[in-house]
């Protein structure tokens, strides 16, 4: 026999479970979209250097050509998406405690 209560729980777990299963499709894009990007060629020269409210990643493009990168921070936000004529450099600039460099990718 199905008491009041036990409707009640099925109501609150079925209530509950259909919000989690919607959000699961996207939380797990948003979280591999620095895990799918391709790598910059080595021709992309980054050297990171530590300071005392994060890093900073030095870029060189010592490519053939104009090369668009990007600096993924694992646990932190990311650079934007740096367009670098051949022979340029920038300096991507990352203030936070928690944030680790984790690499560099074509963007």
């Amino acid at each position: 026999m199905i008491t009041r209560s036990r409707i009640t729980v099925l109501a609150l777990a079925v209530t509950f479970a259909v919000p989690l299963v919607s959000l699961s499709p996207s939380a797990a894009q948003a979280g591999t979209s620095g895990a799918t990007a391709t790598i910059a060629p080595a021709c992309v020269n980054r050297t990171v250097y530590g300071t005392p409210t994060g890093f900073d990643v030095y870029l060189q493009n010592k490519c053939g050509g104009t090369m668009s990168v990007k600096v993924i921070v694992k646990q932190g936000g990311d650079s934007p998406c740096y367009v670098m004529s051949k022979g340029t450099s920038k300096i991507f600039a990352y203030e936070g405690i928690f944030g680790k460099y984790d690499k560099t990718v074509l963007c």
